[in-house]
């Protein structure tokens, strides 16, 4: 007997195929079963997922968010409307206000204007005024020498032609012969002299030397209104008294010197 032969191999039993390959199915079965199981586990697991994600849900939300933009729409719609109505309000308040402001300019010239004529027109009056007592002193005083003093020369003919038209009409703007305005028949007067005088009332009032009210001689030219800005004329005949055409009231006549006191004169002769 060898000494080795009781000494127990190390090396393991070699299995035998039959049993390895019965493990190996075993194992390749069980691995595709759970290849299977996993297989099956995962499209459970989407199938669970597919459902909890519902369409309602979503579609809710959706709405809302909806609801919510075209709320969010129409408010701004109406703010811009409301912008717009309050531009338009602004437009119209400025127009009126630049109609008001146009309308009180033309009312203030206007009062301006009237205060302005009626100014000068009480300035005038009171010159009238303050001449009626001088006048009415001076064709007292004169009115006696003046009578017995008859106008002379070229100044007699301009007194006996204003007296001779006493009686014709007024007309405005004629020269006669039988109808006269009153610059006209002032002009005609000294025409038969030989003196050429402006047409107008205005240039009459400043074709000569100005003298005083209370020096007055035959045949001196009064005028009412301003030296320049005169609106009638006539003659100074002696004795208080003068010729003028007047209106087409009384046509030309003669009357006294306090009948409508006149704003100054200018000799001529």
């Amino acid at each position: 007997m060898s000494q080795t032969a009781h000494i127990r191999s190390h090396r393991k039993p070699r299995r035998s195929a039959s049993k390895i390959a019965v493990r190996a199915g075993v194992a390749g079965g069980v691995l595709s079963t759970l290849a299977v199981a996993g297989a099956s586990g995962t499209a459970t697991a989407a199938e669970s997922v597919t459902q909890t994600l519902e369409l309602p849900t979503l579609t809710a939300d959706l709405s809302t968010e909806v609801a919510l933009s075209a709320e969010a729409t129409a408010s701004a719609a109406a703010s811009y409307e409301l912008q717009a109505e309050r531009d338009a309000a602004a437009e119209r308040a400025a127009e009126l206000a630049d109609r008001n402001l146009e309308k009180a300019k033309a009312e203030a010239a206007a009062k301006k204007k009237a205060e302005e004529a009626a100014a000068r027109e009480a300035a005038e009056r009171a010159s009238r005024d303050s001449s009626r007592d001088t006048l009415t002193t001076t064709a007292a005083s004169t009115s006696g020498s003046n009578s017995s003093t008859a106008a002379t020369g070229s100044a007699a003919s301009v007194v006996a032609f204003v007296k001779a038209q006493i009686g014709d009409a007024y007309v405005s703007g004629a020269t006669g012969p039988n109808a006269w305005d009153c610059s006209g028949l002032v002009q005609a007067a000294y025409k038969q002299v030989g003196v050429s005088l402006p047409r107008v009332s205005q240039d009459q009032s400043v074709a000569g030397t100005q003298v005083s009210l209370s020096n007055l001689q035959p045949g001196d030219i009064l005028y009412w209104g301003g030296a320049g800005s005169a609106y009638h004329v006539g003659i100074y005949v002696g004795g208080g008294q003068f010729v003028g055409a007047q209106n087409s009231g009384t046509g030309v006549i003669q009357a006294s010197l306090d009948y409508d006191p006149p704003s100054g004169a200018v000799r001529v002769l």
